[in-house]
């Protein structure tokens, strides 16, 4: 399995902006050959897909929440995927994960179904004040 680590969470004033950071590294596979996933879980609230990218950035998806303000990218010379944040709103406060999977695309289906990831980050808090 890949290792993940996320970076770039903090704390941002309502409609500032964050960027996070995934870095892999290990597993036995070019990281163009993952799905890499963006969750989050806020207090009392179950875990959220928000975006994937599929390899090379030939697909990504995001949930309607952040359509238009979150940009997911992927750099897989630096094993690095990130998630730019524009526009943060107060509900967007939540501890965010970076996962990793190699048997699946970046669709709809896929990011509302975690449990198909199979590595994962230790998560980032992002925290928008209003």
């Amino acid at each position: 399995q890949v290792q993940l680590q996320e970076s770039g969470g903090g704390l941002a004033q309502a409609g500032g902006s964050l960027r996070l950071s995934c870095a892999a590294s290990g597993g036995t596979l070019e990281l163009d050959y993952y799905v890499i996933g963006w969750f989050r879980q806020a207090p009392g609230k179950e875990r959220e897909g928000v975006s994937c990218v599929s390899s090379r950035e030939a697909s990504t998806y995001y949930v309607d929440s952040v359509k238009g303000r979150f940009t997911i990218s992927r750099d897989n010379a630096k094993k690095t995927v990130y998630l730019q944040m524009n526009g943060l709103e107060a509900e967007d406060t939540a501890i965010y994960y970076c996962a990793a999977d190699s048997d699946y695309y970046c669709t709809p289906y896929v990011i509302n179904h975690p449990s198909l990831f199979d590595s994962w980050g230790q998560g980032t808090q992002v925290t928008v004040s209003s």
